[in-house]
């Protein structure tokens, strides 16, 4: 297959599908977590741990494995990766105490490292016109969670939730094989391969890191990843618990979460590309803003000394108007997904590996740390809605940040 173009699209395809098969074992604690729960008798700060912890792995492996990635190609480092996620989630299955879970999710949170891979060689092949879009639909991959949500539960249903680690591992190994069998190195690697390109040194890879901007593009996406992904660990549970619903029925309303978002990354990243990044942040941070202030709301019984007597109100939010809340938040944290790494392509053409790795890194903490955070609230306070304002803190703070930095590129254009 010689035509390019042919070539970067299947790449582009595999990508993404693998993406999306590494998410899916990332993210399946938020269901067999459950079970875990109640088998071990966890408190919210255990369960919020126990789902974190796959997540830790994933974030800190995202800025070696794009170093990787950046010198290796990410043919070869994408491939090897399924094989060593597929290992330890096939034996999380034997797993019966509480620090063994913890211990071998460690492992298993290698999947989440494969976005570092996979946004440095979908970079490799496309154009600077074409880089929203595409690395929006790689992107989309994170609608693996979805995956979880739709097929762990049945899984648990029919064959216990054991069976969920041990189908995911064989799945795992499928798509590896399909991925080495259908893509390409990508053509800067091929260049270098040929002698007509010299590697990039460690140090230089590592340069732009120390630049404010990089951890403020961080700090964006350890909102709109990291709060993605803390979400679609929470909400099965929380669910659960405020609305009162099964397993099944819960983790599949949370798929009008977690789908959507991750779908919809392809077109925030489109957008990022014609409408400019950030723009689309603006707006994401806005929209979130707005919806999560309503969902902090908690549940309220209020009693007002009528005329006649005591009246009672109850306010809170409904199950239909909740999720339509958490559907609009998925949206906007969707598009910032994109709009985020359009930004560091447009700074950082040349470090996608490093900086997008560092990135993620920051990202995928949000998603280890918030979890955590929740359940510590939750525990604290005793209110279930607490989650939520500790989101609506944070993407605060990312207006702030991201309002000064504009104010401030007026007399220093460089500092944008």
């Amino acid at each position: 297959m010689d035509n390019i173009t042919t070539k970067r699209n299947l790449v582009l395809t595999m990508n993404t599908l693998s993406f999306a098969m590494n998410f899916a074992v990332w993210t399946m604690f938020s269901i067999i977590g459950i079970k875990i729960k109640n088998e071990l008798n966890l408190t919210e700060t255990q369960f919020g741990l126990l789902v974190a912890t796959p997540i830790l792995t994933g974030s800190l492996t995202r800025l070696p494995l794009g170093i990787l990635t950046d010198k290796f190609g990410g043919r070869i480092v994408f491939f090897t990766q399924m094989l060593l996620v597929a290992i330890p989630t096939y034996g999380l299955a034997y797993a019966n105490q509480y620090w063994q879970y913890l211990f071998i999710g460690l492992f298993v949170g290698l999947a989440g490292g494969s976005f570092a891979i996979g946004i440095a060689y979908t970079s490799a092949w496309f154009d600077k016109e074409h880089q929203g879009t595409a690395m929006g639909i790689f992107g989309a991959g994170n609608a693996g969670a979805a995956i979880t949500n739709l097929v762990a539960p049945l899984i648990v249903v029919a064959l216990g939730w054991r069976a969920v680690p041990q189908i995911y591992s064989l799945a795992m190994l499928i798509m590896a094989i399909l991925f080495w069998l259908f893509t390409y190195t990508d053509p800067r690697h091929a260049e270098l391969k040929a002698g007509h390109k010299t590697h990039q040194t460690l140090r230089e890879q590592l340069k732009p890191l120390g630049e404010l901007r990089v951890w403020r593009f961080g700090l964006y996406y350890y909102f709109v990843f990291g709060g993605f992904v803390a979400l679609a660990l929470w909400l099965p549970k929380y669910y659960l618990n405020e609305y009162h619903l099964d397993l099944k029925t819960a983790s599949f309303i949370t798929m009008l979460f977690t789908l959507p978002s991750g779908v919809i990354r392809a077109l925030g990243g489109y957008v990022s590309d014609k409408a400019g990044a950030r723009v689309v942040n603006w707006y994401v941070f806005w929209i979130s803003a707005v919806a999560l202030l309503l969902l902090s709301y908690p549940a309220t019984q209020l009693t007002i000394n009528g005329i006649e007597g005591p009246i009672q109100l109850s306010i809170g939010l409904n199950v239909y108007t909740f999720t339509f809340l958490i559907f609009v938040v998925g949206i906007a944290q969707g598009f910032g997904k994109a709009s985020v790494y359009r930004l560091i392509h447009d700074y950082y053409p040349d470090n996608m590996g490093s900086v997008g790795g560092m990135v993620g890194v920051l990202g995928g903490l949000g998603g280890f740390s918030l979890p955590i955070l929740f359940g510590i609230a939750s525990d604290l306070v005793g209110i279930r809605s607490s989650c939520f304002m500790l989101l609506f803190g944070l993407v605060a703070i990312c207006m702030v940040w991201m309002n000064y930095s504009i104010l401030k590129q007026k007399n220093e254009p460089e500092f944008l």
